[in-house]
């Protein structure tokens, strides 16, 4: 399949969608190499929690960012970003393409667009904001944005409250608006043709997927890979690995098997419908509808 070779792929989507699947069959397809944009499947000993490729995956097609790192380790965006920048130049410069596929929408957009630095919270100018929009009402808090920053008004809800502040916080602490400070950041889309597909389905479909995978996930041994965790000083990144907390609620008897399932359902499809919000948002995201016949050819031109 001919491909620009200055391009990267996105394969997006919420979870339990199939995107590792696809991502492998692309990948086989226009000889490419898969990098894992996910904030768990990076730890070791975590493959039941994170849903990491598994090892006989993983030696059909090359995958990277996958297994390496310990999970006393904390991991971010930031370390996401410039890490997958380099390989994706060396995948290029090997005349191969690069598939980059995973949930973690942060994680995309670090990447593609970039991180700006943003300056520590200042609780003091918080409250005072915060006591503005109490007071006023959350209008009069975003005409301070809008006169301050309106590219950066223009892009949040005016009863998003914690994200004007923020806005308004960055430009008190910096003396420069959000805008600016993004103009000074770069992402892989200044240098290469980015695609970007997303997978979705219907609502109960998503919810269904989600639900038989936490079924396989206790079937395969979760407990015991959570129980062996439960021994080491997590990271804070690692911490947050859906079911993590759910599992250790049941080993610590404070509920039974069943319902520490149904808690991690819950929030698993909590999670799946907050992903599927953020990738929304971005319109660069050609969707690519369950069960769709899908045209490499024509999508990839």
């Amino acid at each position: 399949m001919p491909l620009d070779k200055s391009a990267a792929i996105f394969i997006v989507g919420p979870t339990a969608i199939g995107k590792t699947a696809l991502a492998l069959d692309l990948a086989r397809k226009i000889n490419g190499e898969i990098i894992s944009c996910d904030s768990m499947q990076v730890y070791k000993g975590m493959d039941i929690l994170s849903q990491s490729p598994k090892k006989t995956e993983t030696k059909k097609v090359r995958y990277h960012l996958v297994r390496f790192l310990s999970p006393t380790k904390e991991y971010s965006a930031g370390s996401f970003k410039r890490i997958a920048a380099h390989l994706i130049d060396d995948i290029i410069r090997r005349g191969k393409t690069p598939i980059i596929a995973g949930g973690t929408g942060l994680y995309v957009k670090a990447l593609v667009d970039g991180l700006f630095p943003t300056p520590k919270a200042d609780p003091k100018f918080r409250k005072e904001m915060y006591d503005h929009a109490a007071r006023y009402g959350n209008m009069r808090l975003y005409k301070k944005l809008e006169k301050i920053d309106p590219d950066s008004a223009s892009t949040i809800h005016p009863n998003n409250v914690r994200r004007v502040v923020r806005a308004l916080e960055i430009c008190h602490s910096t003396g420069r608006t959000m805008t600016e400070l993004k103009r000074g950041t770069k992402g892989i889309a200044d240098k290469y043709r980015i695609k970007i597909f997303g997978l979705n389905a219907p609502r109960e479909e998503v919810y269904a997927n989600v639900n038989a995978r936490v079924e396989k996930m206790f079937a395969s041994g979760v407990v015991r890979e959570v129980k062996k965790l439960s021994g080491k000083r997590l990271s804070r990144t690692a911490r947050a690995a859906l079911g993590l907390k759910e599992i250790l609620g049941y080993l610590k008897e404070e509920y039974s098997l069943d319902e520490a399932k149904e808690l991690m359902k819950r929030n698993t499809r909590r999670y799946a419908k907050r992903q599927l919000t953020w990738f929304r948002a971005d319109k660069r995201i050609k969707w690519i509808k369950d069960g769709e016949k899908i045209r490499w050819n024509e999508l990839l031109r």
